[in-house]
Order: structure tokens, then sequence, then C-alpha cells
């Protein structure tokens, strides 16, 4: 029943009852509860999607003393009237709305899906009527949470920051982080972020602010151990690198410049309680997410000696004690990615006890089963965080990422983590834009919910009537195509996809790929294959009728999309043709002409979302294939 009015995150549990409330255009909006001030927003929400979906003005009002016929909608707090926190009942009769919870966030969640019921019922009827029913709900994880990346090149505006909040709020998540290495304005380190448009201490206020009134916890995210290069590159940190000049890194190849902050000077301690005395105060939150991932330079360098005396592991749990101790001293709770940890699980039970673990990874088999055991053995609580999978791609990977978010919902839940945080990173100029992130979002936001019930969630038709707001039902399964394009390539490197590489490396780089397959001629069908499937994409981007304010603007983004992995398979069946001698200046002044229509669109569409610090970066990587068209 809750499939037919298509409800997100769907309820646990629905019962239509075979009637309908006449909406009339006027009536009350009861709140009812000992702070009647925390259910104010809740019901400013509920009137204004009247309004919106029915044209309907009902005054607000609080405490039941007014005349029983004159109730449209009764909100009510009670303690104990639900079986767990955040749940809520929601039930319309042909009277009136009740919504009744315990807490003021249950009785928010029960307005976000009442309005998705009214614009359901608006939309499909001619009446003004919504049908009578009963639901009872409540979530598999208390915590439910977006990630957003706003350290590899794009920083959002506060526009684009607040329209995020609202869609995910209404959504029912409830933390949001945005991943910083060197994007927020310290006052004390303008040197940092002097050139990357950085959140101010006054935006951050006013976000939180924007956010807990939606019931959205913002948790400040500061990495303090590894990922600084962008503050160890400049002289005067250099001093507090581990390796100055680079180290081997896990995936295979050196790295140039530093990384990471060495535990072996006792000055790189003083840098973290810096960051965490002026960050903080900006947060009404009591915990931050303090990074640590990936110290791969770690006894590379300067802790060379201590790593041979200690072990590599025990020396870096050393120094995430010593942060743990300033976060504690802060009043705060440590959250810190787990990836270290588990190269030698045993020490996940040396974690301090009141710490979160952050378990996360990005392929559909990464092993969070595995993983989610040994935090929940250990007693140290943990979330389970996937990601989008949008990342080096473009336009995404649909089939990853649904493995990916069903992966860490399902074992998470199985081994008691007590929170689901999706992630969406930026690596590489963070080229894709922030709707091809709406699969993961959405999905992932329904598995966090109720992860059994929405296992076989219709995605392009969710997307359709909750991301897109598309009447002609076109965009969510384009979304959901355009990242499956991928599938169409024999080649998937781990973390991206073939076109994305395309797009980044090097004409040698790449027909030294092609080399090693020893197959061009099945790579053209392969090519062929998805430039036929983009086509066909196009063509229906253009035929989308989205009822959002920025529906221009996502199928401008959209179609940039798309013409980026045109001209990945243009340059590749290019580059194949030069091969074997056939290297067609028309081609050639082509891909040119292509080249230059993307980068102009590139500037428009970021800009349209994003501040201008780190477009430079951006934009080169993609302006550096002028060259390979000279």
């Amino acid at each position: 029943m809750s499939d037919t009015l298509s409800l997100l995150p769907a309820p646990r549990q629905l019962t239509l009852t075979d009637g309908e409330f006449v909406i009339p255009q006027e009536a009350l909006i009861v709140i009812d509860g000992p702070d009647p001030q925390t259910l104010v927003f809740s019901a400013q929400q509920l009137r204004e999607a009247l309004s919106a979906c029915t044209g309907a003005d009902w005054a607000i009002v609080a405490g039941t003393a007014v005349p029983v016929d004159q109730v449209g909608a009764l909100l009510s707090l009670a303690p104990g009237s639900v079986r767990h926190p955040q749940g809520y009942k929601l039930t319309i009769s042909s009277e009136r709305i009740s919504i009744i919870a315990q807490d003021p966030a249950g009785l928010f969640y029960g307005v976000q899906t009442l309005r998705q019921i009214l614009a359901h019922s608006s939309a499909s009827q001619t009446d003004v009527t919504a049908p009578t029913l009963r639901i009872d709900d409540w979530p598999d994880f208390p915590n439910r949470g977006v990630m957003l990346d706003i350290s590899r090149d794009k920083v959002p505006t506060m526009e684009t920051l607040y329209a995020l909040v609202d869609q995910l709020a209404q959504i029912k998540i409830n933390q949001f982080q945005l991943y910083t290495e060197h994007t927020f304005a310290y006052r004390r380190h303008p040197l940092v972020w002097a050139d990357a448009s950085p959140v101010t201490g006054e935006e951050i206020l006013a976000l939180d602010a924007y956010c807990r009134e939606r019931f959205v916890e913002l948790v400040p995210n500061q990495n303090t151990f590894g990922h600084l290069h962008r503050w160890l590159e400049h002289p005067e940190y250099s001093h507090l690198a581990e390796a100055p000049d680079g180290a081997q890194t896990p995936w295979g190849f050196f790295r140039e410049g530093p990384f990471s902050i060495s535990p072996a000077v006792p000055e790189s301690l003083d840098l973290v309680r810096d960051m965490l005395d002026e960050l903080l105060p900006h947060f009404s939150s009591r915990q931050i997410n303090i990074g640590g991932d990936e110290t791969y330079d770690l006894g590379q360098g300067r802790s060379k000696a201590l790593v041979e005396e200690r072990g590599r592991s025990q020396v870096y749990l050393d120094f995430l004690r010593k942060i743990y101790r300033e976060v504690e001293a802060r009043g705060r709770t440590m959250q810190v990615w787990g990836d270290i940890i588990m190269e030698n699980p045993e020490l996940a039970s040396q974690l301090p006890r009141d710490a979160i673990a952050l378990e996360w990874g990005y392929e559909a088999d990464h092993p969070f089963a595995e993983h989610s055991a040994i935090f929940a053995a250990s007693g140290v609580p943990f979330y389970v965080c996937p990601g989008t999978a949008d990342w080096n791609t473009v336009g995404g990977r649909t089939e990853n990422a649904i493995g990916n978010l069903q992966n860490a919902a399902q074992n998470g839940l199985k081994n008691g983590a007590v929170g689901y945080l999706i992630t969406e990173w930026g690596d590489n100029g963070h080229w894709q834009p922030l709707p091809v992130a709406y699969l993961g979002f959405y999905y992932g936001a329904a598995l966090a919910w109720d992860q059994a019930g929405s296992w076989a969630l219709d995605i392009p038709d969710a997307l359709n009537r909750h991301a897109f707001r598309d009447i002609n039902g076109l965009m969510g399964r384009v979304a959901y195509e355009l990242g499956n394009v991928y599938t169409l390539m024999t080649d998937r490197p781990h973390n991206s996809t073939s076109l994305f590489h395309i797009l980044q490396k090097s004409p040698d780089e790449l027909l030294a790929l092609v080399q090693e397959r020893e197959d061009g001629q099945s790579l053209r069908r392969e090519l062929d294959d998805v430039l036929a499937a983009l086509e066909e994409l196009k063509l229906q981007i253009a035929q989308s009728n989205m009822q959002r304010p920025d529906a221009g603007l996502i199928r401008r983004e959209y179609e940039w999309t798309t013409d980026m992995l045109i001209h990945a398979c243009r340059r590749m069946t290019w580059l194949l043709d030069r091969e074997q001698g056939r290297d067609d200046p028309a081609a050639r002044q082509a891909l040119a002409g292509e080249l230059e229509t993307l980068l102009t669109e590139h500037d428009a569409i970021w800009h349209a979302r994003n501040r201008p610090g780190g477009f430079q970066d951006s934009q080169a990587r993609l302006a550096k294939l002028c060259a390979d068209y000279a």
C-alpha cells in the first residue's frame, strides 16, 4: 500500500482505511505538548504544504482548548505514545489529521510523511482530498547522515547548502557533515584557505541554526591527521609534515609532497588544539569527525624510528588517543574513520569506548559484514559509511552504489551499528554535478530508515517523484541509466570508471592500457554501445518536465554530464584511430571544439551552485586535454 502512495522512506506500517478526508480551506493546526515551541516549525511546514498542495489557509494554535469541529490537524507529544525514539503515529480520518510522537523529532518526521501524502493527493486527484489511513513508523538507524566533500575543489554556496538540507530533512536524514581539510576560514590560519572561498564561522553558525530547526545535527568535520597537504605544502607548516617530500602509497605509486602531520613532532598536537578551539564553538553538535583516514605516509618520514620501535598501528593509535583527549576535554565525542584500525583489527578494542568508529568502504563487495562484526565485538559504537559512488565517474556508478548502500545497511543493522553515513566525495576535480548524488542520497536515506522495506525500491520512480519531481517521469530513469553506462565497458577500475580515466589520463597512458587489453576492436564496439546509450539519454533529458525551481539548471547539469561522457567515447575512438595511423585532422578539430564547449559550460554550471575557490584547479584538469588536440 505504501508503494501506491510512493512515500520515501516508505513507512514501516501503513494501512489504508478506504475513505477520504476532504481538506477544508480553513481549519486549525493544533500543537499540543510540554513545550509547544519545539513543534512550531513542524506546524509551519504542514501549513505551507497545505497551502501549496490545496490552497488551504490553516491557522496554528497551541493547546486543546479550541472547538473540536475547527481542528483540522492535531500534532501531539506524549511520552510513551510510540514504541521507538523518533517514531510517530499518523492517522488521517474523515474528520481530521492526527500525528502523535514522544519527541519533537518524531513529530517532525510524521509531518514529512504527511507532506508527501498531500503532494501525492494533489497531483493525482481533482478533488482536494487525502486518503484515510493509519501509519506506525520508526527508523532502523538512530543516526542517518550525509557527508558532503567541500575540500576537493567545490565549496557550495550557502543557498546550495540550505536547499540540500531541506531535501535531506524531508527524507528523514538527521545528520549532516561538511568534509573539511582547508575550507573553514580559520582566523589564525588565513594562508591555508586564501584561495579556497571557505565557509566562514558566521556561515556555520547560520547553517547550524538552519539544521537544528529541521532536526538535523550539523556535525563538525575536520581532518586532523592525514589529508592535510593543503596546510603542509606551505613553508610555515612544513615542519609538521611526516614526509615533506612525499611517500609511497598503498595504491602502488609514490605521491609527491606532504600529506599527514607527524606524531613525532610535538607541535603537531598544537595545531590540532588550535583547530578545535576555533572550529568547535560554531557548532551546537557535541560530536566531531576528526578524520584520521589514509595516513599512508606514517613511518616513512619523521616518525620512522618511532614506528620501528612501537609498530605503525600503535604509533597511529597513540596519536589518535592524544587527539581524543583534546576532543574529550572540549566536551565532545570523537568520530574517526576506521580504515587504519582495520589494518590491525585487534587494536579496535583499544579505541576509547565513547569514541565512534566510522567503517567506510565504497565498493559493492566491501567487507562490511566482517568489519562491522569486529567493531561490534570491540564494544566501540560505530557507523557504517557507504558512498554515492559518483566521484571519479562524472555520471555515477548506479549498480555499484546500490550494492554498496545495501551491503552497509544490511550488515550495519545486523551488527548493531548506531549510524549510517552516506558519503559523497570530490576526488580529481569534483566534476560530478550535485544532482548526480541524489540517487545515493535518496536510496541511502530509504535504507537507513527501513532497510528491509526499502530493499526493492523502484529507484527511478522514487527519484522522479521525490528528487526531480518530473511529471513526465523521465529524469529518475535518466539518472539511473546514466549511472549504469559504465557497465557497458569491460574494464571497470576500482572506485572509478573507464570513461573517467579516458578524460583524466594522457594519450600514452591510455594506449598502454589498450595494449595490455590486446583487443582494440571489442573496445570500439563497447564505445559505440556507450555512445548510443548516451545519445538516447540526451533526448530524454530534453523531454523532462521537472517541477523544481532549479529544473533548468538540473537539465543543463545532466546535459553537460552526458556530453562529457560522449566526449570520452569520441576521444578514445580518435586515439585508437591515431594509433593505427588514421589521425584525421577534422576529428581532432571536432574534439577541440567539443572541449571548448564543455569548458564553457563547466564554468557556468559550477558557479550556479558553488563558490569560485577551487574552480581553476578543477577546470585545469579538463583544460589539459587541449594540448592533446593541438
